[in-house]
C-alpha cells in the first residue's frame, strides 16, 4: 500500500492487497470526499464514488 496526504485529502497511491482499503476508511469515518484513488486517471476518478482530485 501506499498513501500520501495531501491539502487534508487521503491519496490511495497504490494498493496491493485483496480488500479495498478506501472502503475500510469509508468504514472508519473517513467522508468518500477526502479520499482520491490515485491509481486512477482523473477522467477515471470521476466515475468513482470518491473524491477527484
Amino acid at each position: 500500500m501506499h498513501f500520501d496526504i495531501e491539502e487534508g485529502k487521503i491519496w490511495n497511491c497504490y494498493n496491493g492487497t485483496e480488500d479495498s482499503v478506501a472502503e475500510r476508511l469509508v468504514e472508519m469515518g473517513v467522508p468518500t470526499s477526502d479520499i482520491i484513488l490515485g491509481f486512477h486517471s482523473p477522467f477515471k476518478r470521476q466515475f468513482t464514488r470518491y473524491a477527484i482530485g
